[in-house]
């Protein structure tokens, strides 16, 4: 008799136990952490794809919006468990380098470059973006850039390399780096009424265009590709690594690329779904 009624006991507290600690552990459980970057945060193309995601898994996503270069420094600290980010060559060494387990090529959408409409280094016509900077610097016209390390940084940086103009010597004078976010750059260019490099989708969700307008776009350069990994597991044990990769496979997979390809902000699509899985 004793022995049942300790069992029961047991088996109370062990109830009491559960109800008390599930709700969090179940919440931890299905959480998981993406490192991203400012334009798909700021879009707002998360706001509307998580929430298709977690009615369709259970699970949550908390995004950490940073530049490109941050989220793979977060990454290789093991500071979330999924990067999705848009500078391809950075990626590839990432998985190169173990820390990430394979990359998708998830979207993409392109550059522009913005400036005053009264465009004192006379971009408009000119299509070729190498020549649309070359002009800028022969002009001398201010040009605002994030200095940050990002995916649109990066781009920026390696379009003033192929133009052959030495950036570095102009710091300071025409040549201002913010090191700030895209947002930010932004406000700074219109203010300044200088030359900037934007991705679309933040140049479209952005509202204080002041005097700015899109002076140089098309040049297959200007491509902007997404891609997307896992922080491997190997490197840093406490990855979600099967939730992570429900996310991949999710976003990569039709029914995250039909929401990608649905999202629309002022009737225009901000991004454009090309999920292909590269192997390094």
């Amino acid at each position: 008799m004793k022995t049942n009624l300790l069992r029961c006991w047991l088996a109370g507290v062990a109830a009491t136990m559960i109800l008390f600690i599930s709700p969090a552990a179940i919440a931890e459980e299905n959480t998981i952490i993406v490192q991203s970057t400012t334009s798909t945060q700021n879009s707002g193309l998360f706001d509307f794809i998580l929430p298709q995601f977690r009615a369709e898994t259970g699970i949550t996503v908390n995004v950490v919006a940073v530049g490109t270069g941050q989220a793979l420094k977060n990454g290789r600290n093991g500071d979330g468990d999924v990067l999705l980010v848009h500078a391809k060559p950075a990626e590839i060494k990432f998985v190169r380098d173990g820390y990430g387990v394979k990359r998708y090529d998830v979207m993409y959408n392109d550059f522009v470059i913005v400036g005053p409409k009264d465009d004192p280094a006379k971009l408009v016509g000119i299509g070729n973006a190498i020549l649309a900077l070359q002009k800028i610097a022969s002009s001398k016209s201010a040009f605002a850039s994030r200095g940050d390390d990002s995916g649109t940084n990066k781009k920026e940086l390696q379009l003033w390399e192929k133009a052959k103009v030495d950036i570095a010597n102009h710091s300071g004078s025409w040549y201002r780096e913010t090191g700030s976010g895209m947002g930010a750059t932004l406000n700074i260019a219109a203010g300044m009424e200088a030359y900037t490099l934007t991705d679309r989708a933040t140049w479209i969700a952005f509202k204080n265009k002041g005097n700015l307008k899109i002076l140089n776009e098309g040049d297959p350069l200007l491509f902007n590709q997404y891609g997307i990994m896992l922080v491997n597991p190997k490197k840093h044990p406490h990855v979600k690594a099967k939730l992570g990769q429900t996310f991949i496979d999710w976003l990569t997979g039709e029914n995250g690329q039909a929401a990608i390809a649905s999202y629309k902000l002022k009737g225009k699509q901000l991004f454009f779904p090309n999920a292909i899985k590269i192997t390094n």
